[in-house]
């Protein structure tokens, strides 16, 4: 399994937005959708804001591969949904990154229901 360069992460964390794109069935890739995401440990993690039934996510979970660019990073991924243990520390991350931001967005994608929407995000072999 690949894994994120320590260098690749720290770039893509500290880009305020994530363009993330999932793969067609043909191999092309679905146009970029700009979302909000961090990193925790070795992984980046990205969710929904609009609940499962976000375009996007159903998509990226649905093919289970893709492509995101944020911070000067491109890279094929896969997605996964994300361990239900990292949730209180992926909220304090995403509280910490765009509060500044007020509380409607960040409510968004923090909180008792957002688990479901959470992606685990790692590079592609």
């Amino acid at each position: 399994m690949a894994s994120w360069t320590t260098n690749e992460l720290r770039q893509i964390d500290a880009a305020t937005e994530l363009r993330v794109a999932s793969q067609r069935p043909d191999g092309s890739f679905r146009p970029y959708t700009t979302i909000w995401h961090t990193t925790l440990g070795d992984a980046l993690f990205i969710r929904s804001a609009h609940g499962p039934e976000n375009g996007w996510f159903r998509r990226a979970l649905a093919s289970g591969v893709g492509r995101i660019s944020a911070g000067g990073v491109e890279k094929d991924v896969t997605f996964e949904l994300a361990d239900a243990s990292v949730r209180a520390e992926l909220d304090a991350a995403l509280h910490a990154k765009y509060d500044r931001f007020g509380p409607g967005p960040i409510a968004a994608i923090t909180g008792d229901d957002v688990l479901e929407t959470t992606l685990r995000v790692m590079p592609r072999d």
